[in-house]
């Protein structure tokens, strides 16, 4: 009998949080990354009826709509079926990023440039190496990212060392319950200096690749609700301004996209008009934006808060000594009055 044109799925509690094309990986392995991101492309995978991406996040009892020809992919080589293997110098470079572990999660303090996920042209990514090293003693099943940074942004990347850990954590993120700050280097200086932007974001295809804009009048359908707070930590005379950033949603270039809403796009920002004028010469011509601190309750240790900062990456400490900033200001374990200017409290919802 040949299989119905188009079936409906029901995620099971096992699956909860699972972000879609890794359900796809585990119930569908011969899908390959490239023909589900067709699939969803022209609307013949969909999640409760929505167009949704690849790395939509699911939930119990959702509904996931399969045509037959996922059944009927094009079958993976045996190359593409092979168990990935990271080499010795990517798993020394993964142990150097380790800045928290626990038999249930990893945080890395991720360096500029790294690809996070794979895709066209991206054959070495954070995701693949920390697979390729499933079976050593650190980890006993594949790991999994429970967030993404984009490739130029550095800083806190938390990983579930296992499936367990990824479905708890990934409640947390969709819950937003992280409380996650950010800092970066912006041009000129915000007005006021502190504030909250709320805009609306939609996905918009440009000669530098994928980027987000505002929402205009009509697109409602497909706008994604955004807000973003923010704080000037310190200023380089009118020219540029440290700040802080606490997203409250979390979507794809929120904070690149916001800031250049409001006239300050972050320094060395090439999707964002960032690198047109920087503000000193000699500056590395880099994206100045970097995860700092990342605070949330622990998946499986009651009263237990995870809270991890990172460095500044080398660029970022360059141009902090170029214009005469102090990185070591503020103590980021110091969780004082918010309304009095400390920066590094977790916003509270």
């Amino acid at each position: 009998m040949s299989p119905a044109p188009v079936e409906t799925i029901k995620v099971q509690a096992g699956d909860d949080g699972l972000r879609l094309d890794r359900w796809f990986r585990q119930h569908f392995p011969d899908v390959t990354h490239g023909y589900l991101q067709k699939l969803l492309r022209s609307g013949q995978v969909r999640v409760d009826g929505r167009r949704v991406q690849s790395n939509e996040r699911i939930a119990t009892g959702a509904e996931i709509r399969v045509p037959s020809v996922a059944r009927n992919a094009p079958t993976r080589t045996e190359k593409e079926k092979a168990t990935p293997t990271t080499s010795r110098e990517d798993r020394l470079l993964i142990e150097s990023l380790i800045i928290y572990e626990d038999d249930h999660v990893l945080v890395l303090n991720k360096p500029f440039g790294l690809a996070v996920q794979g895709g066209s042209g991206t054959p070495r990514h954070l995701d693949g190496m920390l697979a390729g090293m499933v079976g050593t003693d650190r980890f006993k099943e594949r790991p999994r990212l429970v967030h993404r940074l984009d490739r130029d942004t550095t800083g806190v990347l938390l990983v579930a060392k296992h499936r367990q850990a990824a479905t708890k954590l990934g409640r947390v993120f969709q819950t937003r319950s992280a409380a996650k700050t950010y800092w970066a280097l912006v041009n000129d200086v915000p007005k006021p200096q502190q504030g909250k932007i709320e805009a609306a974001l939609v996905k918009a295809s440009g000669p530098d690749g994928d980027r987000v804009r505002k929402s205009r009048p009509g697109e409602q359908d497909r706008a994604m609700h955004a807000t973003t707070h923010y704080s000037v930590i310190d200023r380089v005379g009118q020219k540029a301004a440290w700040v802080s950033l606490k997203p409250v949603t979390g979507r794809q270039h929120q904070l690149r996209a916001h800031m250049a809403l409001i006239g300050n796009p972050i320094t060395g920002d090439n999707k964002y008009d960032g690198h047109l004028r920087m503000p000193a010469e000699n500056m590395p011509v880099q994206l100045h934006l970097h995860a700092r601190r990342l605070v949330l309750a622990h998946p499986f240790v009651a009263d237990k808060k995870l809270d991890v900062t990172a460095s500044l990456p080398p660029h970022m400490l360059k141009t902090w000594d170029l214009l005469g900033l102090d990185p070591n200001r503020f103590d980021a374990d110091t969780i004082g009055d918010e309304e009095n200017g400390d920066i590094n409290k977790p916003w509270k919802r």
